[in-house]
């Protein structure tokens, strides 16, 4: 089948090599035309600009979209819209906002031209492992990419069924699934990754603490000079939090047990901030994913006017004086 591919980055250029290796081909074009070589040299068609990618296409022609969430991407799509024709396919399997994924799947129906969402997760492991995908749209646009989703996707695996799932949709045992019309597949992946920020942020702060544990200012017999690696190594292994986060998490500290390569600056890129705002507009409670998101913003400030403000007010209730610094 065929694919056009625009944008080569991290993960678009790996989803080229992925449908490559399933037999599929792919045309594919980047600003960075060295990401362009590269992929040709791989397999891939390389397409002199958008025009030259659509006209390599056979009809009904799709083309996936894979650029970061924004200006960038409404640019990209509104070009592919003028470009294609009705009965033609346009994919954003990037992390768009999913109202903006409802406003272009209507004004693209117009031309007849059909519009997808897929939420792609997966990262610069897709390669090898498959991305999982949540995709929104019209079913017949869907059914028509089946084997595009079905390559991409990691497959069932050795992953045991769920008990009770018989009779379910096969897909989702693929590691695919449709979610629903416009904006469900990057809605479902806007929730993934408010849900991702919480799981993070609950590691990060308990092996804070755990690292903390032999602070001078705790008691003696209660300190504990425990080795991180260790412990993230021992949870992979049959413990109830294990996961694929904590893999990652456990190669860090094999790397690196001081994280002294790391900062401690954590950007976000969007999709937590919409799942908070998700969570308002539907009243939902969702104090962990908030927290976790705040936590971030935190992050990028060594003192805050709030914590000045804080440390003002404990000053003046109770005497409490910040303590010297020592530089």
């Amino acid at each position: 089948m065929q694919l056009g591919v625009i944008g080569l980055g991290r993960m678009g250029g790996n989803i080229v090599r992925r449908l490559l290796r399933g037999g599929h081909q792919c045309i594919v074009f980047d600003q960075q035309t060295e990401r362009i070589r590269t992929l040709a040299e791989e397999g891939a068609t390389g397409g002199a600009d958008l025009e030259d990618v659509v006209a390599r296409l056979k009809k009904p022609r799709a083309v996936w979209v894979m650029l970061p969430a924004g200006e960038v991407t409404e640019h990209m799509v509104t070009q592919l819209g003028a470009l294609m024709e009705s009965g033609d396919i346009i994919i954003d399997g990037g992390n768009s906002f999913f109202k903006d994924d409802i406003r272009r799947a209507q004004a693209l129906r117009k031309k007849g031209i059909r519009y997808l969402d897929v939420g792609t997760s997966g990262g610069i492991w897709g390669l090898e492992r498959g991305y999982c995908m949540m995709i929104g749209g019209d079913d017949d646009a869907v059914d028509q990419l089946d084997p595009i989703f079905d390559v991409l996707a990691p497959g069932a695996g050795d992953i045991p069924r769920t008990p009770g799932r018989e009779g379910g949709d096969p897909r989702a045992e693929r590691g695919y699934i449709h979610c629903g019309p416009s904006g469900a597949g990057h809605f479902v992946k806007m929730i993934h990754n408010g849900i991702e920020y919480g799981l993070m942020q609950a590691y990060a702060e308990g092996f804070d603490i755990l690292r903390n544990a032999a602070s001078e200012a705790l008691p003696k017999e209660q300190r504990y000079s425990l080795n991180l690696p260790d412990v993230a190594e021992v949870w992979r292994r049959g413990s109830v939090i294990g996961s694929w986060l904590l893999d990652l998490t456990a190669m860090a500290f094999a790397e690196d047990p001081e994280l002294s390569r790391y900062s401690g600056f954590v950007q976000d890129s969007g999709e937590g901030r919409w799942t908070v705002m998700a969570a308002i507009e539907e009243a939902v409670p969702a104090e962990v994913l908030s927290a976790a998101l705040y936590a971030r913003f935190r992050s990028r400030e060594q003192h805050s006017f709030a914590e000045k403000l804080l440390s003002a007010m404990r000053n003046k209730f109770g005497g409490h004086v910040e303590p010297k610094n020592d530089d």
